[in-house]
């Protein structure tokens, strides 16, 4: 019990009850901000012992690899054989150990790889580095996507279905899990699989990983519509608190969001001034003209008094 105690009280200073402590690298010492309480003294530097005054003295210097990543088929943990042919003093190595080490290459380039989850790991994550430098995905999404695609890789899932059409579906999961606007139309024109093979795969993800996700905001696609359109902060604010009045009053349910948001752009840039066609819109949301205008009546017909039009 007092062992908890003192875990909890590390946090606060005894003196004054301050949560505002510094550590001081340099002494090692943990000090209070508002009175200069030294809490703890001679704290243990994990960092490396060597010091560097340049980023490329540093990457001299430094003794581990890159970190481990899910982006890898191998997480970046294989041992790679360098192609420089030198010892680990520097020297040229004799023809007849070249001989040797070009062997040795060879037979840890198969090893790496001699199972066919290594090899179906190994396609999958360079598509999955296609993919992401052509849509400009984050790292971290990169790494949720390789994640969900690992999932369902171990389970034997893979197996008889398109290796495309489960990445773009695990990437497609993973933007919707973390809120960022896409569709999956954003992601045929870089494939080379249609649309129907992808939904199959990302609804069979869902199923087998037990994944409930909420039907995507019509407000998260709003910034978005509005760059592509160049529309101002203004109308976007207008469309947001637009589609904020729809979900109040439950006109939202069962709609297509990109639908939504397109109609609601439509009626803040006619209110801000800054009109487009229904085309142009549903070129943005990638809807057809129809939908927009179905919405829009549904927002006038529900909202006329409360938006003032």
């Amino acid at each position: 019990m007092n062992h908890s105690n003192n875990q909890k009280n590390l946090n606060l200073c005894p003196e004054c009850n301050n949560e505002n402590l510094i550590l001081d690298e340099s002494r090692g010492e943990i000090i209070c901000n508002e009175c200069g309480l030294v809490l703890k003294q001679r704290v243990i530097d994990s960092g490396p012992e060597w010091r560097a005054f340049s980023s490329e003295e540093a990457r001299k210097k430094v003794r581990v690899g890159a970190p481990t990543t899910l982006t890898l088929h191998d997480k970046g943990l294989s041992t790679m054989i360098g192609w420089r042919n030198k010892d680990a003093y520097g020297k040229q190595i004799s023809p007849k150990m070249k001989a040797e080490v070009y062997r040795l290459k060879k037979w840890n380039v198969r090893t790496r790889t001699n199972r066919s989850i290594d090899r179906n790991l190994a396609y999958a994550m360079n598509e999955l580095d296609r993919f992401s430098s052509q849509l400009n995905l984050s790292k971290e999404l990169k790494e949720s996507a390789a994640y969900i695609y690992r999932k369902m890789a171990h389970k034997n899932l893979i197996r008889g279905r398109s290796i495309e059409a489960m990445l773009i579906a695990s990437v497609y999961l993973s933007c919707r899990i973390n809120n960022i606007p896409k569709t999956i139309d954003d992601f045929i024109e870089f494939a080379s699989v249609d649309k129907k093979k992808i939904a199959r795969c990302y609804r069979l993800i869902l199923r087998e990983l037990k994944i409930n996700i909420e039907v995507s905001s019509p407000i998260n696609f709003v910034p978005r519509f509005c760059a592509e359109l160049k529309l101002s902060g203004r109308t976007q604010n207008r469309a947001a608190l637009i589609l904020n009045l729809a979900k109040k009053y439950r006109i939202t349910v069962g709609k297509a969001p990109t639908g939504l948001a397109g109609a609601a752009l439509y009626v803040a840039a006619i209110q801000e001034g800054e009109r487009r066609t229904q085309k142009e819109i549903s070129i943005a949301a990638g809807v057809t003209e129809a939908t927009i205008r179905n919405r829009y009546k549904e927002i006038m017909n529900s909202l006329r008094f409360e938006i003032n039009l």
